[in-house]
């Protein structure tokens, strides 16, 4: 019991709260209510759950009455992307980003309904900064400072809910923010159940989509866990383990076989693909060989593959490809048989790439540090 009562109100499955409401002297079904105040209704504070009993309201009360995060920057792109930069109760910042569909990251190319209507889909973030290294990567260059726990990303999609434009829904959710979402598993499979929960959000796990690098142990995990109803992304960007050991150094521990025998045995429900994230670097993985290459290696796995040319990070050491070479690469992958397709770039202009923002803001501390330790010297 001490464990559900010292996780904020946001992380606590219904279960759970009906434990903390018994331990209140209150019979359990009233825990369930102030679960849906949570979810359902996005509201934290008790003295506006108006169908509870006064005195546990003002129990309830003596715990934490907002959500672990607030927006503090809201960036908005032309194109009609915002990231939300927010800070974090026990400290540091992550971003999220809603991006209008039709272009957004698990919007599906294949759909004839893919009109624009008001869906919206949001990439949230399930750590600040990243362990993982990739060297194209913002979050990557910012490093770890720790995970989230369920609470901190639930509360990205119950505050992003809030910046929706009138007519605007939101019907799909990415784990492709900062962090790797599975090497926090536990945090990442509680906070879907949270936002799959019936009588909260009741989001259809299809709707969800988690990307990893390729910790092979956690696709695998995910796959048991949720029956494959929760969509999968690979960010595999080689076809090789020399390119992608280069490029990505989680590759020398879960390399691409392992990496793809997931894959095949990852329980898909019919007519379900695993989407292939393939990040193109000028000169370093755009080659046709490298395409000839990659449709091989995906051979007999049910896949779509988005290429993405890259965002400019700072200080990365690599280039976009041209547009020729981006459609040359995709054109070939089509005629092996392939669904590919090139995400069109959303957001540049309010820097929508994973973890931008927030590595401008550590560069820029870094300068200071080091302009106050020269000064000191």
């Amino acid at each position: 019991m001490t464990d559900v009562l010292e996780r904020h109100p946001v992380g606590r499955l219904p279960d759970e709260w009906e434990r903390a409401a018994e331990a209140l002297g209150e019979r359990p079904f009233r825990g369930r209510q102030v679960f849906k105040w949570i979810h359902a209704r996005g509201t934290t504070d008790p003295e506006l759950m108006t169908d509870l009993p006064r005195d546990l309201r003002a129990r309830l009360g003596e715990g934490p009455r907002t959500l672990p995060l607030e927006v503090t920057e809201v960036h908005r792109s032309n194109d009609g992307t915002r990231k939300l930069v927010c800070a974090l109760e026990k400290g540091g910042k992550v971003e999220c980003v809603l991006i209008p569909m039709s272009d957004s990251p698990d919007d599906d190319p294949d759909d004839p309904d893919t009109d624009w209507d008001g869906r919206v889909t949001l990439c949230i973030s399930t750590q600040i900064g990243c362990a993982m290294g990739c060297t194209f990567c913002a979050s990557g260059q910012a490093g770890l400072e720790r995970g989230l726990d369920a609470a901190e990303v639930v509360a990205q999609v119950l505050v992003a809910r809030r910046y929706l434009d009138p007519g605007e829904r939101l019907r799909n959710l990415v784990f492709m923010g900062m962090g790797e979402p599975l090497h926090h598993y536990d945090e990442t499979a509680r906070t879907i159940r949270l936002l799959t929960h019936p009588e909260g959000l009741g989001m259809s796990p299809r709707r969800i989509t988690v990307s990893t690098v390729g910790l092979a142990p956690g696709i695998r995990r995910l796959g048991e866990d949720f029956e494959g109803k929760v969509g999968l992304a690979l960010s595999l960007h080689a076809p090789n383990d020399a390119v992608r050991g280069r490029i990505m150094p989680m590759n020398r521990r879960y390399p691409i076989a392992e990496v793809l025998d997931a894959l095949r045995k990852y329980p898909l429900p019919k007519r379900r693909r695993i989407t292939i994230e393939y990040t193109l670097l000028a000169g370093v993985n755009d080659e046709l060989s490298h395409a000839r290459e990659l449709a091989k290696v995906l051979r007999g796995i049910r896949v779509k593959v988005n290429l993405i040319p890259m965002n400019p990070v700072i200080g990365a050491a690599f280039q976009p490809p041209t547009e020729s070479r981006v459609q040359a690469f995709r054109e070939l992958l089509a005629n092996e048989g392939l669904s590919a397709f090139v995400r069109k770039q959303r957001g540049d202009d309010v820097d929508a790439a994973c973890g931008q923002l927030v590595l401008k803001e550590r560069l820029a501390r870094r300068r200071t540090e080091a302009a106050c330790s020269d000064e000191s010297s």
